[in-house]
């Protein structure tokens, strides 16, 4: 299990970093600074701090503060577009738009432009959605489809794609195509449920929406099934060891691409127990690279293996001179963890009062990290038939795993053989 970042043992239970609290003396205003940086300081001042004044704009004139608030509008709407999904929100834009362009033609052109780009944004993700929803419609259990199709006529994850390599790049299609749609605000929206600077009032819940997350938490998982099903479907142990050892050759691969969250899911999938019982199985399996790989991904110490070669990977992206040298894909169910554990694990608030900017300044950096990620073009050639069978392909749920693992090589002791009696019966309908 991921444990609370380094950073945040920075803190004492209260999330109060006293230490350079105590040696900040450059205070102004009721904002206090350390080495030039904001450090800490109150709402209000905050506030008092952004907004418009005299000294700030002498003449007060609407020419002068206009490309200010145009910058601020053209930033949030490009950083943050999904918060114009909410009606009162897009309002407010076009209201505020309508005075800035009122002023001057330059400033008329460029307010069109941005509402433009972030209308095409918005629909795009609308477009996006619906065919997340399409497919989610249109997914079946693989154990009813062999119900109605014979075996011999059901296609495989080879005969689909015989080659690992060309797997592995349709797979970082996927993932690329999938970050590319979440926006930075779900995942303050994952965690916070209420106003993180206000416990009484609440933010919005209504207005909650994280879906495109959750998507791709639900692709991670529908990977891993995937993987079990091909390895759990053929009927020959022969067969079955050969599409264990394609998905090891995937994996590697994805490892080389910086692929890391289609690794994860390919041995979470091959860990899988209705798979790592089958031992007739895998004492066909050559394992010496697929123990390598669990040893990049070991979760002992939190994850120390991974995260090394995950800095390996985004320093490579800093210093790429392809597109495919500036792919990082990280294992995102643990970023998600230590983005969690680092919001839990420190207060919004110092003791004083004061907004507790550190916190915020590391959450900042990570998601911004990711930010960075997801905007890479995929330099792989797209091929439809491969996508779609990763796609749409029916996998097995849990207990159809079980039972073809138990139709493959029978149970071992009396637990296992009341349960493969229970599953032929439930699913099949035998006794």
């Amino acid at each position: 299990m991921p444990q609370t970042p380094p950073f945040s043992a920075m803190f004492d239970s209260s999330g109060y970093n006293r230490n350079l609290y105590q040696s900040a003396e450059d205070s102004c205003g009721g904002l206090y600074y350390h080495d030039n940086n904001l450090l800490s300081g109150s709402l209000e001042a905050l506030i008092q701090h952004l907004v418009p004044n005299v000294d700030y704009y002498p003449d007060n004139q609407i020419r002068k503060i206009a490309p200010k608030i145009l910058q601020l509008l053209t930033e949030w709407t490009e950083t943050f577009p999904y918060d114009f999904r909410d009606e009162r929100v897009m309002r407010n834009l076009k209201d505020l738009a309508h005075r800035i362009a009122s002023g001057d033609e330059t400033y008329r052109k460029n307010v069109q432009q941005m509402i433009q780009c972030l209308i095409r944004k918005l629909a795009a993700l609308s477009q996006y959605e619906e065919v997340l929803a399409k497919i989610s419609a249109t997914s079946t259990d693989r154990l009813t489809v062999l119900k109605t199709k014979p075996q011999s006529i059901q296609r495989d994850i080879i005969t689909v794609c015989s080659d690992p390599y060309t797997l592995a790049q349709q797979l970082t299609h996927i993932e690329l195509e999938r970050l590319n749609y979440i926006g930075p605000e779900e995942f303050v929206q994952a965690f916070v449920q209420k106003d993180p600077l206000d416990n009484d009032k609440t933010c919005y819940s209504e207005r909650k929406k994280t879906r495109n997350l959750e998507a791709y938490v639900e692709w991670f998982n529908r990977l891993s099934y995937l993987v079990a099903t091909e390895i759990c479907m053929p009927v020959k142990k022969k067969h079955r060891a050969r599409i264990i050892e394609y998905f090891i050759d995937v994996a590697r691969e994805c490892f080389n691409i910086g692929n890391f969250n289609s690794l994860m899911a390919i041995i979470s999938g091959m860990n899988m127990s209705p798979v790592s019982r089958l031992k007739k199985t895998w004492a066909k399996v050559k394992t010496a690279k697929f123990d390598i790989l669990e040893h990049q991904m070991d979760p002992s110490s939190n994850f120390y293996n991974y995260r090394t070669a995950l800095r390996g990977a985004a320093q490579r992206s800093l210093t790429a001179h392809s597109s495919r040298e500036k792919i990082v894909i990280p294992f995102f169910s643990l970023l998600i963890k230590d983005i969690y554990f680092l919001n839990e694990g420190c207060a919004n608030r110092l003791p004083n009062g004061h907004v507790n900017f550190e916190k915020f300044w590391e959450l900042a950096k990570q998601v911004s990290e990711f930010m960075t990620w997801k905007q890479v073009e995929c330099p792989f050639e797209r091929d439809r038939k491969i996508l779609q069978y990763l796609l749409t392909v029916p996998v097995f749920s849990e207990d159809a795993l079980y039972l073809a693992s138990y139709e493959s090589e029978g149970p071992e002791n009396h637990i296992e053989k009341d349960r493969w009696k229970s599953l032929r019966s439930s699913l099949l309908g035998r006794v």
